[in-house]
């Protein structure tokens, strides 16, 4: 029982001096009353899931440029820029598609950010537009028997000129890992407003918009990115 008197009353005096040192250190030591500084600029980089497909996927190639553009505290203008190639080698038909593309719209960062944080998670809506060309470079015509051997048709059909457009939903977050360097995630909804094909063939594959098939009109796309901010102006919370 002596022990345990002994050692409560040495853990009392160690806490009170604690607790004396922290308090003489909050009388000396100056408070920042200004606010975290809010930054408004242009953030520009590069979606680095094309490039990693690129250099795993023979059939394919693309690179993207992402920017945004803080008008409000809220509110950003964002784009993204790129072009696109891909070889769709099917049971029946192969082709291949490439070309360029622009989507443009606006981000709403639903997030409130702590206490000196700039990071965002956010919604937003783009308007998409592809200028592209289609080679079917072979497929197979349907004749109902297999009798005569496979009917295989290896010349080249070319189409150029085509365009396509569409309006999209974005979800992703932005997370600044260093100051000014983000790096970010996102996943896209993609529903076709307009399409130009080809005469004899239906396009299997729109740059900047993906995939397509009879199915839906309705397409999903993801990005992972790496950004770095300019800032142009400071504003205080």
């Amino acid at each position: 029982m002596r022990r345990l008197h002994t050692y409560l009353f040495f853990i009392s005096i160690l806490l009170a001096t604690a607790i004396q040192a922290q308090e003489e250190e909050e009388k000396t030591t100056p408070t920042d009353t200004l606010p975290p500084a809010e930054k408004y600029g242009f953030r520009a980089g590069v979606d680095i899931a094309r490039l990693i497909r690129t250099a795993a996927d023979k059939k394919y190639s693309g690179f993207e440029i992402v920017g945004d553009y803080r008008i409000y505290k809220k509110l950003y203008i964002a784009a993204e820029v790129g072009n696109e190639s891909l070889e769709r080698d099917e049971e029946n038909v192969n082709v291949k598609g490439f070309g360029s593309y622009v989507r443009a719209g606006v981000d709403y960062n639903a997030y409130d950010n702590w206490y000196g944080m700039q990071n965002s998670v956010y919604v937003g809506l783009r308007y998409g537009f592809s200028t592209f060309e289609q080679t079917l470079n072979e497929y197979s015509v349907f004749t109902g028997t297999n009798y005569f051997g496979e009917n295989r048709v290896t010349t080249p059909l070319e189409s150029d000129s085509l365009t396509a457009s569409w309006i999209e939903l974005v979800f992703g977050i932005e997370v600044e890992i260093i100051n000014n360097l983000y790096l970010g995630a996102n996943v896209s909804l993609r529903s076709l407003v307009s399409e130009e094909q080809p005469d004899t063939f239906d396009n299997l594959y729109i740059p900047g918009f993906g995939r397509t098939n009879d199915f839906s009109d309705i397409g999903v796309g993801y990005a992972y990115t790496i950004s770095y901010l300019i800032p142009f102006v400071k504003k205080k919370k």
